[in-house]
Formats: C-alpha cells, sequence, structure tokens
C-alpha cells in the first residue's frame, strides 16, 4: 500500500488528538499534563457485564478503558472549555440482567455524576432505556440493533453488529468458491437473533444454500456434543457460531474438533482463540474467519486506520491484564476516544452538546476508517458510524487481518436482502415492542 505524506500527517493528527501522544505530548500538551493531575473530574460509567457467561465481553473493555484513561491522564486529560480535566471510569456490573442494568444506570447517572454511560446493550439495554430519556443522559452501545427512533441519546460509536458479519462471508466466497451450504447456530436472545438473520442474508447474497434451519438453543446450555451432532448431521460445507458467547464458541469448536468435522467454521467472534488451539489443534483452527483482529497485527498500521498506536495500546493491555484481549478490549477505549473528541469539539462534557459535536458533519474517525453516521433505513435512525470492517482468518494459530470490506458497499448492493430476513426474524426496529 502507498501511503503518502498527506495520509500520515492526518493519522498522526488524528492520533494526538484522540489520545494526546507524540508530539503533542512532547510540547503544548505538558503544562496541561500537571494540571490534569490536581484539576476537575470528568466521569465516565461503565455499565456491561463484568461477570457471568457474558463477561468476555464487558470486563477486558473495562480493562480497555483503563488502559486508555491513564494514557489521555498521562497527556493532560480532557480538554473542557480550555479546562483540562481527568478522566474516570465508574464501573457497574449489570451481569446481563435488564434489571440490574436499570438499577445501574440510575446509581451512575444520580449518585455517581456520570457525564456519559457506555454498555453491551442487547437484553440489558431494555432495562436502561427509560432512563437515558428521561435523564437526556447520553449512551453508547455495542449493538446497533438496539437502535430505534425513539433512542435519540443512544449511540453505536464503535460496533456495527451484526452487520458487519456479512463481510466474513463476502471474503470467504470470493477465497472459497467451492463451498455452497451451511448451517448456523446460536443461543435464543437479543444478540443471536438479528446475527442468525444477517448471515442468511450474507450467505444469500453469495449464493450459499442453507444446509438446514437455524439452530437456536437455550442461553443455559452447557453440554453442546448434542447440539453439533446435529450441525455436522446436515453436512454442511460452513457450520456458522453465529454471535455466539465465547463459552458457547469454545465448547462447540471443541466438539466440533472430537467428533471429525473437516469443513470450514465462520463466527463473529473467536475470543481467547488461543484456549481453542490448545483444546483441538492448530491445524484444525487453521482458516477459522471472523471479524475481531489482534491490535499487534501489521494491518493495523494501514494508512486508513484512525485508533492511535494500536500496537502501543496491546503491549500496555498484554503487560496489564495478560491473556485476557477479547472482542471488546479496545471497542470501549474506541468509544472514549470519539466522546473525547466530541466534548473537545463541543467545549462542555453535557451529554446534548457532546451527542451533537460527535454527529456534526454526518462522518467520524471510526477505528478502522473514515466512517458515516448511518442507519435510519434499518434502524430508524443514523445513530451507527458504518465504514469499513476487517475480516480476520487465525492462520498457524494466530489471528490475522485479511482485508478490510466496505458495510456501506454491501448494503448499497444488498440492504433489501438483509431487511427481509431481519424481518422475517421480526428484528426490524417497527417489529420490535
Amino acid at each position: 500500500m502507498t501511503v503518502t505524506k498527506s495520509k500520515i500527517t492526518r493519522r498522526r493528527l488524528l492520533g494526538a488528538a484522540a489520545a494526546g501522544t507524540g508530539a503533542f505530548a512532547a510540547g503544548r500538551f505538558l503544562p496541561q499534563m500537571a494540571a490534569a493531575q490536581s484539576g476537575g473530574v470528568v466521569k465516565i460509567g461503565f455499565l456491561a457485564p463484568l461477570t457471568g457467561e457474558v463477561a468476555a465481553w464487558g470486563k477486558p473493555g473495562l480493562d480497555g478503558c483503563l488502559v486508555w484513561a491513564d494514557q489521555i491522564n498521562s497527556a493532560g486529560g480532557v480538554d473542557i472549555g480550555g479546562n483540562p480535566h481527568r478522566v474516570e471510569f465508574v464501573s457497574y456490573d449489570n451481569e446481563y440482567d435488564p434489571a440490574k442494568a436499570r438499577a445501574g444506570a440510575v446509581k451512575l447517572i444520580k449518585e455517581d455524576g456520570v457525564k456519559f454511560v457506555m454498555m453491551l446493550g442487547g437484553d440489558t439495554w431494555a432495562g436502561a432505556a427509560k432512563i437515558a430519556e428521561r435523564e437526556g443522559m447520553l449512551f453508547s452501545t455495542l449493538l446497533p440493533s438496539d437502535l430505534t427512533p425513539e433512542t435519540k441519546t443512544l449511540l453505536a460509536p464503535a460496533e456495527v453488529h451484526p452487520i458487519y458479519n456479512v463481510t466474513g462471508v463476502q471474503w470467504l466466497a470470493e477465497n472459497f468458491p467451492q463451498l455452497k451450504s451451511y448451517i448456523v447456530c446460536a443461543q435464543d436472545d437479543a444478540l443471536g437473533v438479528p446475527s442468525v438473520a444477517t448471515y442468511e442474508a450474507a450467505f444469500e447474497a453469495e449464493g450459499i444454500k442453507p444446509a438446514g434451519d437455524a439452530v437456536f438453543f437455550d442461553p443455559a446450555t452447557t453440554d453442546f456434543a448434542p447440539i453439533t451432532t446435529g450441525l455436522i448431521a446436515k453436512k454442511p460445507d460452513i457450520v456458522c457460531l453465529d454471535t455466539c458467547y465465547e463459552p458457547y464458541v469454545h465448547g462447540i469448536c471443541e466438539q466440533l474438533f472430537l467428533q471429525g468435522y473437516k469443513g470450514k467454521i465462520i463466527s463473529c467472534t473467536a475470543d481467547f482463540y488461543d484456549k481453542i488451539v490448545e483444546k483441538t489443534s492448530a491445524e484444525f483452527m487453521e482458516g477459522f474467519v471472523f471479524q475481531f483482529p489482534d491490535f499487534d497485527d501489521p494491518a493495523m498500521n494501514a494508512a486508513q486506520v484512525n485508533f492511535p498506536d494500536p500496537k502501543k495500546f496491546w503491549d500496555e493491555y498484554q503487560k496489564r491484564f495478560p491473556g485476557s484481549w477479547s472482542a471488546v478490549s479496545w471497542e470501549y477505549a474506541s468509544i472514549a476516544g470519539l466522546w473525547k473528541a466530541g466534548v473537545e469539539r463541543a467545549g462542555s462534557a453535557e451529554p446534548g452538546a457532546v451527542l451533537q459535536a460527535m454527529k456534526r458533519g454526518g462522518k467520524a474517525p471510526h477505528a478502522f476508517g473514515d466512517a458515516e453516521w448511518w442507519g435510519e433505513e434499518l434502524f430508524g435512525i443514523n445513530n451507527a458510524l458504518v465504514g469499513d470492517w476487517p475480516v480476520v482468518v487465525i492462520e498457524g494459530g494466530k489471528a490475522r487481518i485479511k482485508e478490510f470490506k466496505s458495510i456501506p458497499a454491501w448494503w448499497k448492493k444488498h440492504g433489501k436482502l438483509l431487511v427481509k430476513h431481519m424481518e422475517a426474524r421480526g428484528q426490524m426496529h417497527y417489529q420490535r415492542g
């Protein structure tokens, strides 16, 4: 890839603005650094599962935010109207329970005085939605499927789940045209169902036929042997693990290995994939397709990447939280960076002002490239930040980015197909109560 001087300069400016690193930290931010140590404090609420089956999409994200906060604070903090502020995270474990999410939202806003609340979303968003509306609080979710025309103060600035899953299927079809059939499975919940609809649309767009009906299992499932037996009995070329939680992905992969499956596997995530390799083999996991990169990947040096110094972030994360990197380790931190830019653009940390500043101009620098605020056609509101997304493949036991693919380009060609499958699964915003 040819990188022009203008691209390099632009990327450095974005990185310095978002993280306060490099020449900025060495120059004008140094006086602010000392001021931030004794100046004001601005708080961000972290309302996500820190324990339980879904903890892999909460706790590593909080850890990443702690790394991000230390980097920001050491570089001068958050500039609010010319005054430096330290940023602090206040966490609340909602255990992926809507009632606990509601209680957490009230506490974070009323007692802790946070100015922004980050969530995983999904089933838990229902618990916090009325609080967000009543308080006018700015919230973020990793699941744009939470968005509706009524969610005025909810943004999806990092992850466009489940729509980015189309890119993995697209890449698989382009590189392995001999694959003709698939079977998909998922837990029956707010993450699994819309993701199944998305995979069904993506496979249909590529002419890959279902070997059987989608398999939904109870989220309380712990024995995946019979489920796996049923999946491979259909003799699919591809087994799709949808957006299964980390324990489910591990359990199903282990059973696929034990039961002698030889076909392709695609999944939304592969958290702690090194443990799957240990339970199976490097040969078995070779070619496993998913959607979330390690940040030491050389492809993260591409000019389009806006996440500042991903390798430095990765190294510090690994040093402080070894062996815990997951799909969300960088996502909440990326959202925090966009929020920081919005605060500094608005000159205020007040939720309404920051929301307007973040969306001003209709575009923003997403971690994987410049993106646009989009979603009205699918969610009824343009509160999802959509652009390119990486396709990741395990090669030699290590995750590697194979390509950055455009979600808007796929939507332009196949949008009606996705709406058809979302409607069939009752997942369009006008079908949800």
